[in-house]
């Protein structure tokens, strides 16, 4: 009795309890000054090595660590590794034993006979033969589940990246869209004076009009424009809506060299995330195709029991369970996961493939951009020029208004050409890095800017 006592007492001393998790407001983090990042558990070395303060104001590489710390997707994504790894602990217990207790009782006194009884404990036995598959499908699946996290922390830091350079261009076009319009509005003045006084017509003074008009529009465009852009980076880091957004610094550039990319081309499956996934997700579905197979053969319990009949005989036996394998046989399972393993391998091969073509083209595309750039960034140099003598030569009078707009809209277009080359070449250069998974490619000394 006491045995019995003392067993139910450490049974029950072993269970969970329930505790309360009550729901947060998601109102965001105000400000992003008030936050730390552990440099020591960022997923690429190159984050690791930088010292994250954002008292000054936040560069691409801040940006890039705050999204990966507090992007709330990624709080999901921990969730359910969470979950991996919980259903990896329970694939690994012992089932338990089933106890069967039985016991009769005689509908009116009989003399020489009494109550019977019957007591037993018994094993799932195919459980047990069935474990080290089961658990090695689940530890493959926590550890798909942790390298699909891990891939997904690389493209956060893209598209935060991205994110940061595209604020950064549309703050940048906001800037020169509004200096144009302030340098248009005496143009815009002249000519509805002009067209007030008699001394121009509708049609010769619907240029100087559209001009300024259409300076305007362009700015109100490029300021929604930079709202929306503003807005998806704060949801990305998991910032209030209010938040300020302080960025510094110059956006994210690589140059990688021709044996940088030979090196990351040729251990590639040995480091992309999103690579080693799919590997791991082909173990686990190995052990899974491996259980089912072992799965064929006949069910099997086993248990011992003990008894005594109306007359006081006791006894004792063992029970054996099983099933006949005549019809199922487990075969339709087994052919389930032969076909599902195929499936996996067939992804994996052709993500592989479909990356180094994605990389090749990239390369070829980064070159010839930055060709691109370098050409716009000469031909903005030489408009503006151009715009500051003209501008000068209609305040002196020496150039009329058709042409000193003509000249303006031309430097316009070059400067918004150059921006765009500049932010178009950020974006190849910062997708090149992520398809690569190279953490050690670094971004050239200086990166051009606009002045």
């Amino acid at each position: 009795m006491r045995a019995g006592v003392l067993g139910g007492v450490l049974v029950f001393a072993g269970c969970a309890t329930y505790s309360p998790l009550p729901l947060g407001d998601g109102q965001g983090v105000k400000d992003a000054s008030q936050l730390t990042v552990n440099a020591a558990d960022m997923p690429l070395p190159a984050l690791r090595t930088h010292t994250f303060d954002p008292s000054h104001g936040l560069d691409v590489t801040d940006v890039a660590m705050l999204a990966v710390a507090n992007n709330p997707d990624l709080r999901l994504l921990r969730d359910q590794l969470g979950i991996a790894r919980a259903q990896a602990f329970q694939a690994g217990l012992l089932p338990d034993p089933q106890i069967s207790i039985n016991q009769e009782f005689l509908d009116h006194a009989v003399p020489g006979y009494t109550t019977s009884y019957a007591y037993g404990i018994s094993e799932d036995i195919t459980s047990l033969l069935l474990r080290s598959t089961r658990k090695a499908a689940a530890n493959s699946q926590a550890d798909q589940v942790n390298l699909e996290l891990l891939w997904a922390e690389w493209q956060t830091i893209a598209q935060a990246r991205l994110l940061f350079n595209q604020v950064v261009s549309l703050r940048l076009q906001q800037h020169q869209l509004a200096d144009e319009q302030t340098a248009l509005a005496p143009v815009d003045t002249y000519v509805r004076k002009a067209l007030l006084d008699g001394n121009l017509t509708h049609d010769t003074a619907s240029p100087g009009i559209n001009a300024y008009a259409d300076a305007s529009k362009r700015l109100s465009d490029c300021t929604v424009q930079l709202h929306q852009a503003e807005h998806d980076l704060r949801l990305l880091l998991g910032l209030a809506p209010d938040a300020s957004l302080d960025l510094i610094g110059e956006p994210f550039q690589a140059s990688p060299t021709a044996e940088q990319m030979q090196t990351a081309l040729s251990d590639l499956p040995k480091r992309r995330p999103d690579l080693l996934a799919l590997q791991a997700g082909y173990k686990a579905q190995e052990a899974t195709l491996r259980g089912a197979i072992r799965a064929q053969f006949p069910a099997l319990s086993l248990g011992v029991d003990r008894q005594s009949d109306n007359s006081g005989v006791l006894s004792h036996g063992i029970n054996i369970g099983f099933t006949l394998p005549l019809f199922d046989r487990n075969r339709g399972n087994i052919r389930i996961e032969t076909a599902t393993r195929q499936q996996l391998k067939d992804d994996y091969e052709d993500r592989v493939l479909t990356t180094r073509n994605d990389i090749t083209q990239l390369t070829a595309d980064l070159e010839t951009l930055s060709r691109q750039r370098d050409q716009l960034q000469i031909q903005s140099a030489r408009m503006d020029e151009a715009r500051r003598a003209a501008e000068a030569a209609w305040q002196k009078g020496l150039l009329d208004w058709p042409t000193y707009l003509s000249i303006r809209a031309n430097a316009l277009s070059a400067d918004m050409d150059y921006i765009a080359a500049c932010d178009q070449q950020s974006q190849q250069a910062i997708a090149l890095e992520t398809l690569l998974g190279d953490t050690d490619l670094q971004p050239p000394s200086s990166s051009p800017s606009k002045s």
